[in-house]
């Protein structure tokens, strides 16, 4: 089984620390998209199985993106990942008192965060994969 996985970005070095960060493992395919926009249009052609969004993007803000996409699919799983959380707050409560779920964890990830939340938002287990232990 592979597990598709977006991230939604508009900074690419942090894209990239994602696509590396997973495909060292071959069960997940990781797409990627620089706006909200395009992370869109991405979810709705193949629907992901977990989304990390970016919360401070031009044009369209991660929350208007997340608003989105769980308006059209509630089971979505949205993981934000943020620097900018406190400037976002009032914004994020307003979509949970709302009834959105989603996860946040602020940036940076290192590689090993990044497959440890994958492992546990997708049901799997977390392996070191310094000493290939659980």
């Amino acid at each position: 089984m592979t597990y598709e996985i977006l991230v939604i970005d508009d900074e690419e070095f942090v894209r990239d620390a994602f696509t590396l960060a997973l495909t060292v493992e071959p069960v997940y395919h990781v797409r990627t998209a620089d706006s909200g926009q395009t992370g869109l249009s991405m979810a709705r052609e193949q629907r992901p199985d977990l989304i990390f969004l970016d919360l401070n993007m031009p044009k369209m803000s991660g929350v208007e993106v997340m608003r989105a996409l769980l308006g059209e699919d509630p089971t979505l799983r949205i993981y934000i990942v943020t620097a900018f959380h406190r400037e976002f707050m009032e914004e994020l409560r307003d979509a949970r008192d709302s009834g959105l779920a989603f996860e946040l964890a602020r940036k940076p990830l290192g590689a090993e965060q990044i497959r440890t939340v994958v492992h546990g938002a997708l049901g799997g287990v977390a392996v070191d994969p310094s000493t290939g232990l659980e």
